[in-house]
């Protein structure tokens, strides 16, 4: 069966929903910015362009079951901030990779713990999941915090795993377990 949600999903500050086209504008301001993009396997958005195009394919992942992309809305404002995405999923293995980026402008507020909080309670509940895994750039000392905090375990060093701007970056491969997380709740 292919990875889907029919709606969308909330927390205290947040609204989490698939992504939309009238979502691009504020995306392309988090994910234009350099330093929100700087420890991620992909370039900065330079425009609307990029944006559409990013949506083309993500919107192609969505439509093949292969992915779920979220546009994470602060609920008092109606903006999106930030996104994130359940992708690369193994239906045999009932796994998925999650991914996440955050306007500069909300760091430090818990608002990617508590968009993943959300996320993860729904893909262990609803989506059935057994397992998530997720990549990320020892040096991204922000996004390693929100994973262990969450209870991901690092699981060990992929080397040169991504390009990053051309340079080759190793990655630390994390996982949490559908038991573990039930465990912490």
């Amino acid at each position: 069966m292919p990875l889907t949600l029919g709606h969308g999903l909330e927390s205290a500050r947040l609204q989490i929903r698939l992504v939309t086209e009238a979502d691009l504008p504020a995306l392309l301001e988090v994910n234009g910015d350099d330093a929100v993009t700087r420890y991620l396997p992909y370039a900065s958005w330079r425009g609307m362009d990029d944006a559409r195009n990013w949506y083309a394919r993500m919107s192609a992942l969505q439509a093949a079951g292969a992915a779920l992309q979220f546009a994470i809305l602060e609920r008092r404002s109606g903006t999106a901030i930030g996104s994130c995405l359940l992708f690369r999923f193994d239906e045999s293995s009932a796994r998925a990779e999650l991914g996440y980026v955050l306007g500069r402008t909300h760091w430090g507020q818990g608002y990617m713990r508590e968009a993943l909080r959300t996320l993860i309670d729904c893909a262990f509940g609803e989506l059935v999941l057994r397992r998530l895994e997720a990549e990320v750039d020892p040096r991204n000392a922000r996004s390693v915090r929100v994973l262990t905090q969450l209870g991901f375990t690092a699981e060990g060093l992929l080397r040169e795993r991504w390009l990053t701007r051309g340079e080759p970056c190793s990655v630390t491969a994390y996982g949490l377990l559908q038991r573990e997380w039930q465990q912490r709740q």
